[in-house]
């Protein structure tokens, strides 16, 4: 199977039989080369419908769990977005061709440089990707429309959801006693409110664990 075939048997075979029906979001995960984010030891591996374990407690979500969560975004074309990880920049590239611009968040200076050529290569310049805390978000560019946590937490900072706009998105995998689920949270006015969506799982970022009790 070629590679061209294999994005497109994800499209029908992972995405459109899981719920994911929005065209624009079909249409950007059945273009874009989701091997150019991986290492080129993995890039076989691009399609599988698992997550796949990147090195250096990194991961790329499954497609179907990335696809899910993009869609409970409902991205809009003057969207202004936060994708926050530390996985390959996929997922940025993925919101921005859906969106106005999206800024990258990662904790590596070797992973913003990964992703900006990438979406450089890919003609995707209105992905602008930065680097500093994860756990802080990044306040420097906010109010964002829409914002993406790429992995697992435990905690969702106060600092990032005062980072949502007003009428703004935020999805996340929320992890509680080993299980992870997805949770859409929504921004009206000053009152946020989050809905739990289905079951997803993906490793928890660094900084955003549930602190331990101290024990003397």
């Amino acid at each position: 199977m070629d590679i061209t075939e294999a994005r497109q048997n994800m499209v029908d075979c992972q995405l459109r039989t899981n719920k994911v029906t929005d065209a624009a979001l079909l249409s950007a995960m059945g273009d874009l080369p989701r091997e150019a984010f991986l290492p080129a030891d993995l890039q076989a591996f691009a399609y599988s419908d698992g997550e796949i374990n990147i090195g250096e407690g990194r991961s790329m979500l499954a497609p179907m769990t990335s696809a899910r969560m993009l869609q409970c975004l409902e991205l809009k074309k003057g969207d202004v977005c936060l994708a926050i990880g530390r996985a390959s920049g996929y997922t940025a590239a993925v919101m921005g061709r859906l969106a106005r611009v999206v800024f990258a968040l990662h904790d590596e200076q070797d992973l913003n440089l990964k992703t900006t050529s990438v979406c450089n290569q890919l003609g995707l310049d209105n992905v602008i990707s930065v680097t500093g805390p994860l756990e802080k978000g990044w306040g420097k560019e906010a109010p964002y429309d829409a914002i993406f946590i790429d992995g697992a937490i435990e905690v969702l900072p106060d600092g990032i959801l005062d980072q949502m706009a007003d009428g703004g998105r935020l999805t996340a995998i929320i992890q509680e006693n080993g299980v992870g689920r997805v949770t859409r949270f929504l921004k009206s006015g000053a009152a946020r409110s989050g809905r739990v969506l289905f079951d997803a799982k993906a490793p928890v970022l660094p900084n955003f664990e549930m602190p331990q009790n101290f024990v003397f």
